[in-house]
């Protein structure tokens, strides 16, 4: 009887432990560690590509212009406002002028003053000069001496000396006039080309330091986009390119575009490389200066050479590449990118077409990875 009973017990055991044990196994091996990791692969195909660079950028005007006061001064007026469309040599505004226009008649007073006495002047050489001459004629006739002679040459070159003076005189002062009048003409504020203002940055009594700009205004005609790529994928870039450029509030009207210039110095901060980018037709109404814009170069097609999925590029152990799937097993083959496109090709230096290499995995993968090949792994693979 105690023999059957241990016999009993032990049964009941195995009948709880064994069915435990297989689905502890069946857990393992279908999702433990120990079970297949789904992945889906693709065969390397030789293709040729079109890449094409992505970069983010701001509309920019090539050309801005400062327009304000060559001297410190108070602004009298503004004429325009942010938004108004101006042309070549069109008054914006003006400086007060202060006491410059009473400086201005003054000066002019003085000229006056000058030039009557430049004729008096001339008429006293004159004078001096004819009665030189007259006393020149009496000399050989022995009527007057030597010595009035030589007075009357003095008096002259007095009088040449005063002409002379106020002749100086006379030229310093119109240039004098000059400065003023050409001072009172930089009170107003010129536009210097035809434009479109930006910015308005002082009102109607104002005072502001020479050089400090009053009125900004933009070319509208040379509005670019200042573009920035990533400079591991901006091999390549260069000008004359066609690219697309998408406003961003325009995201349904691309634009065409074209490289204008390669910036010759870059962003270290950032790694990226920087780029003008201009428009073949300026878009109307014309985009606010800053407005966010993304810009797609178009680069030269490459020749046909082994591609694959950008997906499929792992980085292991600080080395680029993907995993290689051959009778079953994987292996991590290094690879070199020759180049790629926007829709997700890869060239590749390192493999062969028809290979077949790993694109999505349920989880990371490693040399002794069990794999199952699907077609679609849920939350994963498109």
């Amino acid at each position: 009887m105690r023999f059957s009973a241990i016999n009993r017990r032990t049964l009941l055991l195995l009948a709880v432990l064994v069915p435990l044990l297989l689905l502890l196994g069946y857990v393992a091996l279908r999702t433990g560690p120990l079970a297949a990791v789904p992945v889906t692969v693709t065969r390397v195909e030789n293709r040729s590509i079109r890449p094409a660079l992505f970069g983010i950028g701001t509309v920019q005007a090539r050309y801005t212009y400062s327009i304000g006061p060559t001297v410190s001064g108070r602004v009298l007026r503004v004429n325009v406002h942010v938004g108004d469309t101006v042309k070549a040599g069109q008054v914006l505004g003006a400086m007060d002028p202060v006491d410059l226009d009473q400086r201005i008649q003054a000066q002019q007073a003085a000229i006056g003053s000058t030039e009557a006495q430049l004729r008096q002047t001339r008429t006293q050489r004159d004078f001096a000069s004819s009665q030189l001459a007259r006393y020149a004629r009496l000399l050989p006739t022995h009527v007057i001496s030597e010595e009035v002679v030589a007075t009357r040459r003095q008096d002259l070159q007095v009088a040449e000396d005063g002409e002379r003076a106020a002749r100086n005189a006379l030229r310093g002062a119109r240039a004098t006039l000059a400065a003023l009048e050409a001072q009172r003409g930089n009170l107003d504020l010129i536009a210097p080309v035809d434009g479109l203002i930006t910015a308005r940055d002082a009102d109607p009594g104002t005072t502001v330091v020479a050089g400090a700009p009053v009125i900004e205004m933009i070319d509208p005609s040379s509005l670019w986009i200042d573009t920035r790529f990533d400079q591991l994928s901006a091999t390549g870039l260069a000008a004359a390119q066609p690219a697309s450029i998408v406003l961003r509030s325009r995201a349904n009207q691309p634009l065409a575009g074209e490289v204008l210039r390669v910036d010759p110095l870059a962003d270290s901060v950032t790694e990226e490389t920087l780029a003008k980018i201009r428009f073949k037709h300026l878009p109307q109404p014309l985009p606010p200066i800053g407005e966010l814009a993304e810009v797609t170069v178009s680069l030269p097609a490459l020749p046909a050479r082994p591609t694959v999925p950008n997906a499929s590029l792992q980085r292991i152990d600080g080395k680029l590449g993907v995993w290689r799937v051959a009778a079953g097993k994987l292996e991590f083959v290094p690879v070199k990118v020759l180049g790629s496109d926007l829709d997700g090709h890869v060239q590749v230096d390192g493999l062969k077409a028809g290979e077949r290499v790993v694109v999505y995995s349920q989880r990371s993968l490693g040399a002794h990875s069990n794999i199952s090949i699907v077609e679609r792994i849920p939350g994963v693979s498109p």
